[in-house]
């Protein structure tokens, strides 16, 4: 997407100077019509008279053969050829109708886990981050049709609600009141909200009286209405008059058993570090059992939970390093994938949002010496190792609580590693490396390390993740005496 700013930049100065182009054409168009409008005043109030005179005769069959023909020709060029051929050459990397709509969902994303309401968005007002970045009512508007198009009412209410609201507020827009209204009223309906369904559909009839729907929806409003509050024994109460808000409904189960314990964790809720287990957690300096390449340079190890073990390495890599590794990465750069667990084939998926490569340690020296430096502190041979991965989450990126069985950059806000069976929150800081075992010694997988990435709320994290196999492991990790040391 930098590239995609770097592209925008070019084709509005190819905008400007077709717009130069045009003005000039213009401004020449013009000058010849007025000349000709004061010449024809004077040759037409005596048209014999003024060819009368051989100078006025010669001139009229030189204007007619050559100048007329010149001018056509001058109006028939086409400034827009530049721009329109910069647009073809550029048009192939732009974003298409999926990606926008992806775009949309994250902005969805972050606004339920760190619970943000749609007028925070549409100003620009983010935890600890304020800028010029606002949406229009037609931005709303677009994004409660990309909810509604996919029955996210839950959605499509609050930012139709926002873009009825930034529209009364007296902000210009190409989309009408009457439409806002019409998509409003009835995803309220899909939300099991029939007063204000009503409400709503009266006021998209006082706008807009000749509407095609408004008036066949209103009678089956208040007749579902009027069947609910008899089987109810109760009596009409007019819909509440304070605007739609994060709150107003209860959003929707999904498929996520923990998603109330992940999001409150991605927000920094809920976390399970009490005194007792701060007491327990250390920072040591680490030599690898005495590692001769770690002697003289010891890596900073640190706590960041007890059981299961969490450390932290500071300084794991240099920002030197992190660049190349990017560098590497980035034109390998692919949506991230998962395996199928039905079918077996690897495949794109909503709870796995990010952009991954995979580099070899032949390929550059930066690579073989990161994969040396893991082996070094854990002790494991990267030998049966899976190669280093890359992954780019972007605004919106994420990867839900998940099992497996290193951090390179800060974000502004959001990005967090989660683990909701045990409370933890592992916050991104550049160049440093986390490690856990996934696995007992035993081979048995620990069901407490399922893990999630928290949406990126401000910034662009850039990870990198080196999973080591338990084969190879035999002599430099044996078992224990039960299946769970």
């Amino acid at each position: 997407m930098t590239d995609l700013i770097h592209t925008e930049k070019e084709l509005v100065q190819s905008l400007r100077e077709y717009i130069r182009a045009e003005e000039y054409k213009l401004a020449a168009v013009k000058n010849w019509a007025s000349k000709l409008d004061a010449l024809t005043q004077v040759s037409t109030s005596d048209p014999e008279g003024y060819l009368a005179h051989p100078v006025n005769a010669y001139k009229l069959m030189k204007r007619l053969n050559t100048e007329w023909p010149e001018l056509e020709s001058l109006v028939l060029q086409n400034p827009s050829d530049g721009f329109v051929a910069n647009m073809s050459v550029h048009r192939q990397y732009f974003p298409d109708a999926e990606d926008q709509t992806g775009a949309a969902k994250a902005l969805m994303r972050l606004q339920d886990t760190y619970q943000l309401d749609s007028e925070a968005f549409s100003k620009g007002k983010l935890p600890g981050v304020h800028s010029n970045a606002e949406l229009t009512v037609d931005d709303c508007f677009d994004m409660g049709k990309t909810a509604y198009n996919d029955a996210d009412y839950y959605h499509a209410v609050l930012w139709f609600q926002q873009s009825l609201k930034q529209l009364d507020g007296g902000e210009e827009a190409v989309v009408s009141k009457a439409e806002i209204l019409d998509y409003l009223s009835y995803s309220v309906y899909q939300m099991g909200d029939l007063p204000r369904a009503v409400e709503l559909t009266r006021r998209l009839v006082a706008v807009d009286p000749s509407h095609e729907r408004a008036g066949g929806n209103l009678r089956y409003f208040e007749l579902l209405l009027s069947k609910q509050l008899n089987e109810m024994n109760q009596a009409y109460q007019p819909a509440s008059e304070e605007s739609i808000q994060l709150g107003t409904y209860t959003r929707p189960k999904d498929h996520l058993p923990e998603r109330e314990a992940y999001e409150a964790l991605c927000r920094g809720e809920g976390v399970q570090m009490t005194k007792a287990r701060q007491s327990r957690l250390f920072c040591r300096y680490q030599d690898g059992n005495r590692n001769p390449r770690l002697l003289l340079k010891p890596m900073k190890e640190e706590d960041e939970w007890d059981n299961p073990h969490i450390v932290r390495y500071l300084e794991m890599l240099s920002d030197i390093e992190i660049e190349k590794i990017k560098e590497l990465a980035k034109p390998r750069l692919a949506r991230a994938t998962v395996r199928d667990p039905k079918t077996g084939v690897l495949t794109t998926a909503n709870y796995r949002v990010s952009k991954s490569a995979w580099l070899e340690g032949e390929e550059d020296v930066v690579i073989d010496r990161v994969n040396q430096r893991i082996e070094d502190i854990t002790g494991l041979t990267v030998e049966t190792a899976e190669l280093l991965q890359v992954a780019n989450y972007g605004v919106g990126g994420q990867y839900e609580p998940h099992f497996d069985f290193s951090r390179m950059s800060d974000v502004e806000a959001g990005g967090a590693t989660v683990f909701p069976d045990f409370g933890a929150v592992i916050w991104p800081r550049k160049g440093t490396a986390v490690f856990w075992y996934n696995l007992f010694r035993s081979g048995e997988g620990d069901y407490r390390t399922r893990h999630a990435a928290c949406p990126v709320l401000v910034g662009s994290k850039w990870v990198s993740n080196k999973w080591i196999h338990e084969r190879g492991q035999e002599f430099r990790r044996p078992c224990g005496l039960t299946e769970v040391d």
